[in-house]
């Protein structure tokens, strides 16, 4: 039982192997250790279902696969960038085959292990857990190993790290569907570096939840929130669009059209969203200069209460517009606070503006406070929602720069 394990210093098999054993599966971990090694795993398979399975090596490094003495999958050269090619190969039930798995252990720490799917992996199992549960809690979206800059990923959506669709992965978008359809109530809790442009779920699932990449404590604190032990704060770090046909050509290195500062069509989800089991509410928005000169300082402060019926932070926002100044943006966020406020409890958050706040960047790069009239939004999120999402609570003020000025780069 097991794999015969051959382990080698250097990153090309060669010479005598320094340790060699029986192990469970083709598996290795490092960490604290600057690795050159290499590894080779050979053995026996005997599957249960006859079909198409799919092979690959969990790496940061380079690896192969041979299956019945073919080579399936080739990996080798791929250095130290993460990659997810499988090789397929067709297999009768009850028959045994040999194994090999060959791989490099480079750089300080990392991780290896052999992983495949079955012809049974159609998602049929998480449509019969589905029919039994009460909730469903169904995680998916991307993963480092797909995110990132020059990497052998070769997936629908996907081109060496760069992605061509923000849509989740096909598979998971039609196994959520699936399991959408069983009728149960379903949260989807969505991990991932970057937007995900998850339209479908937006109009069909009653609960969503992005939570990156939480880390090691991630799964209880998911837990936590689901079950209301806190109310969530988190805003949006970058804009959701639709779709990437929303963005302009990677070729085009203008800003028009990029990011919530410049982008003007209706966006999924904005930068700056986020939704809480408790609510809030902004009054009395003002100013403590209603003119100032470019070289002066103005305070803009407003009352947040918390209306709703649990304690919980909020994440009070200021944007600022420059009316009819070339090359401003539609807003820029300008500043933000985390507050705490318990049920009915109330707090005035100012903001100092001066300088670098009150200014803008012209077509020449240069950084210019331009006299006119500053309109100012402070609030939960952006002013404004497009259809079946809740306005963020805010008010608005305004002041006037009565001067010019240059700022130094």
């Amino acid at each position: 039982h097991g794999l015969r394990a051959e382990h080698y210093n250097g990153v090309n098999l060669e010479g005598a192997p320094v340790s060699t054993g029986v192990e469970a599966n083709a598996a290795v971990a490092w960490d604290n250790q600057d690795r050159e090694t290499s590894s080779r795993w050979s053995g026996w398979i005997t599957p249960t279902q006859t079909g198409e399975y799919h092979f690959r090596l969990a790496s940061q490094n380079g690896y192969r696969v041979w299956v019945d003495n073919r080579l399936v999958v080739d990996e080798w050269g791929v250095g130290d960038a993460p990659a997810l090619t499988t090789g397929a190969v067709t297999l009768q039930a009850n028959h045994a085959y040999a194994i090999k798995v060959e791989g490099v252990q480079r750089a300080v720490r990392g991780e290896q292990h052999l992983v495949w799917s079955t012809p049974a992996s159609n998602g049929d199992d998480a449509v019969a857990a589905a029919q039994q549960a009460d909730v469903v809690i169904f995680v998916g979206g991307l993963s480092a190993r797909v995110e990132g800059e020059e990497m052998r990923v070769q997936a629908e959506g996907f081109a060496g790290g760069d992605r061509t669709s923000l849509d989740l992965p096909a598979p998971q978008q039609r196994l959520l569907e699936r399991v959408s359809a069983v009728g149960k109530p379903v949260v989807f809790v969505l991990m991932s570096g970057s937007a995900v442009s998850i339209n479908w779920a937006d109009a069909h699932v009653p609960a969503i939840i992005e939570a990156w990449y939480p880390g090691g404590q991630g799964g209880a604190a998911v837990a936590s929130l689901i079950a209301g032990d806190y109310s969530p704060a988190g805003r949006l770090p970058v804009t959701f669009y639709k779709s990437v046909d929303q963005l302009p050509a990677f070729t085009d290195y203008s800003m028009a059209h990029r990011t919530y500062r410049y982008f003007d069509g209706e966006v999924l989800y904005p930068f700056g969203y986020g939704l809480s089991y408790t609510s809030f509410s902004y009054a009395n928005a003002r100013v403590s200069n209603a003119r100032l000169r470019a070289s002066g300082t103005v305070t803009v402060s407003v009352d947040v209460t918390n209306s709703g019926a649990m304690d919980g932070d909020e994440v009070v926002q200021l944007y600022l517009t420059h009316p009819g100044v070339a090359g401003a943006p539609i807003r820029a966020l300008t500043g933000f606070q985390r507050i705490h406020l318990a049920r009915g409890e109330a707090r005035t958050v100012a903001f100092t503006l001066r300088d670098r706040a009150l200014s803008t960047v012209d077509e020449t790069g240069a950084r210019r406070i331009t006299p006119g009239q500053v309109d100012v939004w402070v609030g939960g999120g952006q002013p404004g929602a497009r259809a079946g999402l809740v306005p963020a609570s805010g008010a608005a003020t305004q002041f006037r720069i009565t001067s010019r000025a240059t700022l130094p780069k």
